[in-house]
C-alpha cells in the first residue's frame, strides 16, 4: 500500500495530462470507479495509462491500480472546486479552454507527422546540405559584442595596447559568452551569421579584428583562438535531429498554407 500510494502521488504531481471527469451516468465500457455518483470511464483510465506507458512506465496492475487512485483523487478536487464555483471563473475556464487546445493540437501533430514521413532520401539530402554548409574546419573564438561602432574600436585600440582579451569581454552585450571570456567554444561557421563568420574565416589563429564586425546583433570584435579539421557527426548520429527539424519545418510550412487560406479578422 505504501508504494501504492507513493506512485499515485507522483502521478499527481507529475502527470503530463490533465483528464476531465465526465458523465453522471456509467458510460459505455464501464467505469474505472464512481465518486459521489460521478463515473469515471474506463476509457479515461486507459489514455492515463498509455500516458504513463510513453514516459516508461511498464504496464503493470501496480500502475493501473495507482492510476485509478489517481483519477479518484482528481475527482474529489474536481468536485470541491466545482462547490466553490471556480469552474464559472473566466481565467479558470480560459486556462481549461487552452488545455483542450494542446490537446486536440498534439493529436493532430502526431497525426499529421503519421501520414507525412519524412524520406531517408529527404534527410540524406539534407544531411549533404549541413555538412557543406558546416564546411571542413572549425574554430575556436571568441567575441566581444557592443552597441556602438566607437566602442568596438577602443576595445580594438585597448587590445593593441596590451589589454586581455577576456578582461575586456567583461563589457560585451552578450549574456551568454561575457562571463567566459568571450568564448564562444569550438564550432564551425555555420554557427554564425554571414558576416561573423566571414570575419573568423578570415582570421589567422591568435589574431583579432582590426575593424568592428557589424551584424544585426551589434558590434563585435572577433578572436580567433584556433582552428582544427572538422568531423562531421554520421548520418545516423544526426538522422533523429534532422527528422525532428523536417518535421517542425513541414508544420511550420502547414501553418503558413492555413493562414494564408483562413479567413482572420
Amino acid at each position: 500500500m505504501h508504494k501504492l500510494s507513493k506512485l499515485a502521488g507522483a502521478l499527481l504531481l507529475g502527470a503530463l495530462v490533465s483528464l476531465p471527469a465526465v458523465a453522471q451516468k456509467a458510460p459505455a465500457g464501464g467505469a474505472v470507479a464512481t465518486v459521489n455518483g460521478v463515473a469515471i470511464p474506463q476509457s479515461i483510465a486507459n489514455a492515463f495509462v498509455a500516458e504513463q506507458e510513453a514516459q516508461g512506465a511498464p504496464d503493470t496492475p501496480e500502475l493501473k491500480n495507482a492510476v485509478r487512485e489517481e483519477l479518484i483523487r482528481r475527482e474529489l478536487l474536481v468536485q470541491e472546486a466545482k462547490k466553490l464555483g471556480l469552474d464559472k471563473k473566466p481565467d479558470v475556464a480560459a486556462q481549461a479552454d487552452l488545455a483542450r487546445q494542446a490537446i486536440f493540437i498534439r493529436a493532430f501533430v502526431q497525426d499529421y507527422v503519421k501520414k507525412n514521413p519524412i524520406s531517408d532520401e529527404q534527410l540524406k539530402a539534407a544531411y549533404d546540405r549541413m555538412k557543406g554548409q558546416m564546411g571542413n574546419t572549425e574554430y575556436k573564438v571568441r567575441h566581444i559584442l557592443v552597441e556602438k561602432e566607437d566602442d568596438a574600436k577602443l576595445i580594438i585600440v585597448n587590445l593593441k595596447k596590451g589589454a586581455k582579451f577576456d578582461e575586456l569581454a567583461k563589457q560585451s552585450k552578450d549574456p551568454g559568452s561575457r562571463d567566459k571570456g568571450g568564448d564562444l567554444g569550438w564550432s564551425s561557421t555555420a554557427s554564425y551569421v554571414k558576416p561573423f563568420a566571414d570575419a573568423v574565416v578570415g582570421l589567422a589563429k591568435g589574431k583579432y579584428t582590426e575593424v568592428p564586425v557589424k551584424t544585426d546583433f551589434g558590434y563585435h570584435v572577433i578572436l580567433v583562438e584556433d582552428s582544427r579539421p572538422l568531423t562531421p557527426p554520421t548520418f545516423e548520429q544526426i538522422k533523429p535531429q534532422l527528422t525532428q527539424r523536417m518535421q517542425q519545418d513541414q508544420l511550420q510550412k502547414l501553418i503558413v498554407e492555413l493562414r494564408n487560406k483562413a479567413k482572420i479578422q
